[in-house]
């Protein structure tokens, strides 16, 4: 592969990302602190592998099937018209948390608790939401959390024991406990259950219309052609009662063309930076030949831990 190739899927790959200031431009300032997770955590290494990109499409379509959830997303959300922004309001937060410092952690989780404060209204079934209500905030986590695992155990770099899933869990369960979600599920098997089985999901005119945006999103060339395998590799690793409720079909490829996409990026984009970043902070060893990318912020000539 040419660098000129490299630099376009780099560039391709991490655009959709890029329409809010980075989460971590200042986390210099708090030289030495852990965070959540902290070094040698499970999460540092899960959430920085691309496997982690299937996993957040997973999160989005399986979300939806919660009809008190995506009716918040539908009545209050401006996805539709600023899709890619959403999007990096997403991954700002999933970042901020895995790997910022405690400081950065407290100001994203404040953040989401002050925005969903205000997504409040009635589903289509006549049923009262609020998007900070414990249960509700406790779907939106679980899920993110479960798709994280789920698609790192399809695609991911490095196999993760059930000692290790069980592990990224406690640690994802930390911060939802943080953004007042509950129940969380604080072991792999039993969060996975907790989703599969959720009793309140059903179809609803808001999820039908969030998974055929989530099918067709408003990306161009080399962008959609990417995401397009990336989804078939997300819907492959969904329990078969939420597919049969989203009204998706499995494709018999969907999880190799995956699993395709996945080592391609993983080639070009290797570990997030982010991570690089956090291992910096905490004056921890970078290891070699896992990152591909530069860091993102500079760091000053007289910072030291």
């Amino acid at each position: 592969m040419g660098e000129s190739w490299r630099a376009r899927v780099r560039a391709s790959a991490t655009g959709p990302f890029g329409h809010i200031e980075y989460p971590l431009r200042h986390t210099l300032d708090f030289a030495g602190d852990p965070g959540v997770c902290g070094p040698g955590s499970a999460s540092w290494s899960v959430i920085s592998d691309v496997a982690a990109f299937v996993g957040g499409i997973r999160a989005l379509l399986i979300q939806s099937a919660h009809p008190e959830v995506v009716a918040g997303v539908a009545d209050h959300s401006r996805y539709r018209v600023d899709p890619l922004g959403r999007l990096s309001r997403t991954s700002a937060y999933v970042t901020a948390t895995t790997f910022g410092a405690g400081p950065e952690v407290e100001r994203a989780v404040e953040a989401v608790r002050r925005a969903h404060g205000r997504v409040e209204g009635t589903s289509h079934r006549g049923r009262s939401y609020s998007a900070g209500a414990p249960g509700l905030s406790a779907w939106v986590h679980n899920v993110l959390t479960d798709s994280f695992l789920a698609a790192h155990r399809a695609f991911g770099a490095v196999t993760l024991t059930p000692a290790d899933a069980d592990r990224f869990v406690r640690e994802q369960a930390r911060i939802g406990r943080m953004l007042g979600a509950e129940p969380v599920p604080v072991e792999a098997e039993l969060l996975s259950r907790w989703v599969s089985d959720h009793p309140d999901l059903a179809p609803s005119p808001g999820m039908r219309e969030a998974v055929d945006f989530l099918a067709d999103p408003p990306l161009e060339g080399l962008q959609k052609a990417g995401y397009r395998l990336l989804y078939l590799g997300a819907v492959s690793t969904i329990p078969d009662r939420i597919r049969g409720l989203l009204g998706i079909r499995l494709r018999r490829r969907g999880r190799p063309v995956g699993a395709l996409a996945v080592r391609i990026l993983r080639s070009v984009l290797g570990c997030s930076p982010s991570w690089n970043l956090a291992l910096v902070r905490t004056g921890c060893p970078v290891p070699e030949g896992l990152f591909c990318q530069p860091l993102p912020v500079d760091i000053p000539p007289d910072w030291k831990l």
